[in-house]
């Protein structure tokens, strides 16, 4: 278990946040930036998520999109899925919002330390992958190499894109985005094409490589099956990020069990040797 709440706070009462700022990243994503009230940080582990709660509603786990590295804030990337994400998308800076955490086991950050890092994401998996991408950018010296890939289902679902420019032009990063379609009224010029597409001609030193996946379900087998092909075979080089419905945070509820193991508490990072033998795990 790894929740890393701050000590002298409990882990089922949540703490008041002040919402900073919103930005709209696609027709259903906004980005939100928060601070506690009590002018603590998070510290939050890449990976981690947190409890979200308006008061009158329920709660519901969101990914931290930002590292710790970023001091004074941290940032949640939520689509609009239901009651509590809608009244959250309605909601101006001043607002309050509760939170509990952060939660979960995080990216195995001294395990990618010294090696070439391929970072692979999904749609809304961009949000969750944010947070460790900007923590190799402030650490960039421990790493050999960070490449990213990502895929959108269209140019308008494409998350963070002044980001994915910026990530492009880093000296220490390289950066290649696709989406599977495009509307023949879109003004998009770039890649279109899986996902799988973009790891056709990727370089990489495969006994000092380490993949993260974050994605929807239906990406992470074909994304596997290209990894291994590029002899990704050995253990723990292939990280992989799974949601499920994690209601408490904390291991309580039992919603988010995959066999014996608790997502919310084992996970929900995961080495793929850990879980690729489970039922339902991928």
């Amino acid at each position: 278990m790894h929740p890393s709440a701050a000590d002298n706070h409990s882990i089922y009462a949540p703490r008041p946040c002040r919402l900073l700022a919103v930005d709209d990243l696609t027709p259903h994503e906004k980005l939100f930036r928060l601070q506690l009230e009590d002018g603590s940080e998070l510290n939050q582990q890449p990976g981690q998520f947190v409890q979200l709660s308006i008061t009158g509603l329920t709660e519901a786990p969101i990914s931290v999109a930002s590292s710790s590295t970023r001091k004074g804030y941290f940032e949640l990337g939520v689509r609009k899925a239901g009651l509590l994400t809608t009244a959250l998308h309605q909601l101006q800076p001043g607002a309050q919002i509760g939170i509990r955490g952060p939660f979960g086991r995080p990216f195995q950050l001294d395990a990618l330390q010294g090696k070439e890092l391929l970072l692979l994401a999904g749609g809304c998996g961009l949000a969750p992958l944010r947070s460790l991408i900007q923590y190799c950018q402030d650490h960039s010296s421990i790493y050999q190499s960070v490449q990213i890939r990502y895929g959108a289902r269209s140019p308008q679902d494409l998350l963070f894109k002044e980001e994915l420019v910026d990530w492009q032009i880093n000296d220490n990063f390289s950066c290649r985005y696709t989406v599977d379609q495009t509307p023949a009224t879109s003004c998009y010029d770039g890649e279109t094409g899986l996902l799988t597409k973009l790891l056709a001609d990727v370089e990489i030193d495969a006994e000092n490589c380490c993949a993260v996946v974050v994605g929807p379900p239906s990406m992470y087998r074909p994304v596997i099956n290209e990894l291994r092909r590029m002899g990704l075979t050995g253990s723990k080089q292939i990280m992989l990020s799974l949601e499920r419905q994690m209601r408490c945070g904390v291991g309580k509820w039992g919603h988010c069990t995959i066999e014996h193991l608790y997502c919310c508490t084992d996970g929900p990072i995961f080495w793929l040797e850990e879980v690729e033998h489970l039922r339902g795990a991928i």
